[in-house]
């Protein structure tokens, strides 16, 4: 309702001589299709009460062609009904570019290879995905990258039970049917971490070979781990496509950009990192983080120098740069802060730039399942679930319809906040799910394949109006969603825009009515709008299910 918004300031402009931001809210129905308590905002300002006030901009209002009628309630509300013509005017009322002209960075997955890819990286992937679109929705350049870590203690666990396996025989690997590999993986992993917690002489073994994973010159480990790295990899840009995720364009790796943080943290000693017994360690205490070590004491770069070398290489990639955006958990947000903190003392440029959302954790209500690889849920394990869930209620569980129900459980629930859900309740054509949208949209397409034809959304009825009020609703929705690059928002308006539909449909005949042209227009807008939503979640809208 920008345009709204723009009519009351010239308003106030004209009356008052003041410039005064309106803010718009949506009040009930029976209020109106708009509300603002400008004349309270401007009661210090000009004087007057806000009453008086707001009696004398609704006077100036009501000779407007786009409002039908205004009242003014309370202390000061001024309720506004638009004109017929202004609200369907409003259903194209697109999002606003707030961010043309940037250039925004995100990664959009980082699982690790030599493991399996679990419900936590499905979580990771699915929100910074959908970010990113709202982000190119909003008018930026989006570049969607990803980050692996390729090195250090994580390998020299996998590599560990690995070589056992092998016992100096590659071909063994072949013997790994493909359909295996992931719990293989992880079952190598879970073997590795396990003795190394509990078998001195696995660790300081395991240590050597992390510390290997950087050069690679034993022609034994290197086969090995080129062959575990490429099955890495085939699974994760197999998962990451099966979540619906768009396909990133540069890919990075911690070996990469380790030997480029450690060369910029000995470069900034002792201005900006300090040296105790052999570490290189930036006093992240001094802001908002905690001191934190970036070059250990073997002169091995540690997690904070290899994220500073990935910003530079970011940096280096797109120097046209605006903002650079990792998310990642709850637990990494002071780590981050000091990373941050440390590489905008050293790359000023980047001040203002670098942006770490954290997100809380998710996992399924019912706990622990047995078919779990180690200790984690995998994806397609979570797959194979949804699928088995969907089916039992009579579906048909395409990996798009998997995804849909997975990404609308992930998304609905406020970045930060936990999510926690069960599989079953997930999948549910009733409740405020995934599955229940993508139903609500191929129910709309096949409204519209038996009607006759469709025609000009021209007019308006009285029992069009709630409806049509709601689809107006989209452009503000899909801003505030955009501007705090919070997905929840949308989830939550094409619930109730589905929600509105139902009450329009119980009680208005389409199909062979003698309204049929104009109510099919109706259900035409609202399937586009639901398809242009679900769109920016990553959902995909089916014309039948």
């Amino acid at each position: 309702m920008e345009s709204i918004s723009l009519l009351i300031e010239s308003v106030v402009r004209e009356l008052f001589g003041v410039t005064q931001p309106v803010t718009l809210e949506r009040p009930d129905a029976q209020f109106g299709d708009a509300a603002t308590n400008v004349a309270m905002q401007l009661a210090k300002t000009v004087g007057k009460n806000p009453r008086e006030i707001a009696e004398t901009i609704a006077e100036e209002l009501r000779t407007h062609e786009d409002i039908a009628n205004v009242t003014v309630a309370g202390p000061g509300f001024i309720n506004i009904r638009l004109s017929d013509p202004t609200l369907l005017r409003l259903l194209a009322e697109e999002p606003g570019a707030t961010r043309r002209g940037q250039t925004v960075v995100i990664e959009t997955n980082n699982p690790n290879p030599f493991k399996p890819m679990h419900i936590g990286h499905a979580y990771n992937a699915i929100v910074a995905d959908t970010m990113a679109n709202l982000l190119a929705v909003s008018g930026a350049a989006v570049k969607r990258v990803s980050y692996h870590g390729d090195v250090g203690a994580h390998v020299g666990k996998s590599m560990w039970a690995l070589l056992r396996y092998v016992q100096g025989d590659v071909a063994k690997l072949a013997e790994v049917p493909e359909a295996e590999r992931n719990a293989f993986m992880g079952k190598m992993y879970a073997e590795g971490a396990r003795v190394y917690k509990e078998d001195e002489s696995a660790k300081t073994e395991i240590d050597e070979l992390a510390k290997q994973s950087f050069e690679r010159k034993d022609p034994l480990y290197k086969t090995v781990y080129d062959v575990v790295f490429d099955w890495s990899f085939r699974q994760i840009d197999a998962n990451v496509k099966r979540l619906g995720n768009v396909q990133i364009e540069k890919r990075y790796f911690e070996s990469e950009a380790d030997p480029v943080g450690v060369k910029t943290v000995r470069e900034h000693v002792p201005d900006i990192f300090t040296e105790s017994n052999g570490a290189l360690i930036f006093e992240g205490s001094k802001h908002g983080s905690f001191d934190n070590v970036f070059v250990g004491s073997n002169g091995r770069g540690l997690y904070a120098a290899r994220d500073m070398g990935l910003i530079q290489l970011k940096a280096a990639d797109f120097p046209a740069l605006s903002q650079c955006i990792v998310v990642t958990g709850n637990e990494q947000g002071a780590y981050f802060k000091g990373v941050i903190a440390a590489t905008e003392l050293i790359l000023p440029e980047m001040k203002g730039k670098l942006v770490n959302i954290p997100t809380g954790l998710v996992k399924l209500s019912t706990g622990k399942m047995s078919s779990r690889t180690g200790d984690v849920v995998t994806i397609e394990w979570l797959f194979d679930e949804f699928k088995k869930a969907i089916e039992v209620r009579g579906g048909e569980a395409s990996d798009q319809i998997v995804a849909g129900a997975l990404r609308y459980q992930f998304l609905k629930v406020k970045i930060g906040g936990d999510v926690v859900f069960n599989i079953g309740d997930a999948v549910s054509l009733t409740g405020n799910t995934g599955s229940y949208l993508q139903y609500a949209h191929a129910r709309a397409r096949s409204i519209l394949d038996k009607v006759q034809s469709v025609g000009a959304l021209d007019e308006l009825h009285d029992e069009d109006r709630p409806l049509v009020r709601k689809m107006t609703e989209y452009a503000d929705m899909m801003n505030l969603a955009m501007n705090t690059l919070e997905p929840h928002h949308i989830c939550a308006y094409l619930f109730e825009l589905a929600q509105e539909f139902n009450r329009y449909y119980e009680n208005n005949q389409v199909v062979g009515s003698d309204q049929e042209a104009h109510r099919a227009a109706l259900v035409a807008q609202y399937a586009d709008t639901l398809q242009a939503g679900l769109t920016v979640l990553g959902i995909v809208a089916p014309n039948r299910l």
